[in-house]
């Protein structure tokens, strides 16, 4: 009976990999750092090993609970297509049969966003991109990620996914609002879209917000009276994904529509979310210790996983 139920319930995650890149230079970006004469002296052992170890992750999220591996993953800061497919295809995932979903944006690093999604269990019927238009203070255009909106059936019901990777707090939070802020009018204007041709639709957003669940992008803009975010109560209770200057932030966030609570309306059924925060993902030691165990600290090489944890939820199929 537990067996039977373990396989009802499927697995959404969200996995900001942190600097996904391949080691060719791209003329169009600024990837230099990540090539073999650049800063980082970024090679293909270092790129295998990071792939491997990012493949690892993905593969246990969620799997205490469900006997599958995650049925959607949304991914951000990979370069290409190409790491993607490196990624699926590397031993740890290529039996679980990954498709993905992933366009090029206008970002000036090259980043991108991304949807992986397991063919057993999602059937992608349409995807588009949102385009984030921002502008600095003297008129140029900032470019950063676009929003990654993917339609499908998970199990034969109609979802609809929205993957984002909204604008970083690097010239300071209050600095910085405005633009997550336009970010989250991006996200409800491709619901709106949705909702011009399907009533009270299955909507999942998941991304790194660079807000916390509490910030004002997330509390007074992105959230409705139609959204629920179950890392409002992981954030109260001090989980974090990722650290800065000593102090936890929860960015990495998966928001969905009340519907999933209503078996009436959905055929899946929110249980709850986690931080996979395992402690081999950790720093062990030093003024870090207990952080995310990322690649490279500072310009060191350390050979970790991402500087974020990844985020995940549960769904339970009805029977």
């Amino acid at each position: 009976m537990r067996f039977s139920k373990k396989r009802q319930i499927y697995t959404v995650a969200f996995y900001n990999v942190e600097n996904l890149f391949d080691t060719v230079d791209n003329p169009l970006t600024a990837d230099d750092q990540y090539t073999a004469k650049g800063e980082r002296r970024w090679n293909k052992k270092k790129y295998l090993h990071k792939i491997r170890k990012l493949s690892s992750v993905i593969a246990q999220l969620g799997t205490n609970l469900s006997a599958h591996a995650p049925a959607i993953v949304g991914l951000v800061e990979v370069e290409n297509s190409k790491v993607i497919q490196d990624l699926i295809r590397h031993k740890n995932l290529s039996k679980h049969d990954y498709g993905f979903v992933h366009y090029d944006s206008p970002d000036e690093r090259g980043i991108d966003v991304a949807l992986l999604y397991n063919r057993r269990f999602f059937e992608v019927l349409s995807s588009k991109t949102y385009e984030l238009d921002l502008y600095d203070e003297d008129g140029n255009r900032d470019y950063t990620r676009d929003v990654l909106l993917v339609s499908g059936r998970l199990n034969g019901e109609l979802i609809h996914v929205l993957v984002n990777h909204w604008p970083s707090r690097r010239e300071g939070i209050e600095e910085s609002k405005h633009k997550r802020i336009k970010a989250a009018k991006v996200v409800h204007e491709a619901i709106e879209d949705i909702k011009r041709h399907i009533n009270d639709p299955n909507v999942i957003i998941m991304g790194d917000f660079n807000d916390d669940p509490t910030s004002e992008s997330i509390q007074d803009n992105l959230l409705t009276d139609e959204l629920f975010n179950p890392m409002n109560m992981l954030h109260r209770n001090g989980f974090g994904t990722l650290t800065f200057g000593g102090k936890w932030n929860l960015f990495d966030q998966i928001i969905f529509s009340k519907n999933f609570f209503d078996s009436g309306k959905s055929k899946h059924t929110f249980l709850h979310a986690e931080v996979f925060n395992q402690k081999w993902l950790k720093v062990h030691r030093g003024k870090l210790q207990g952080s995310p165990f990322r690649t490279y600290i500072g310009p060191w090489y350390k050979g970790g996983f991402s500087d974020h944890f990844p985020v995940y939820t549960y769904f339970e199929k009805d029977e």
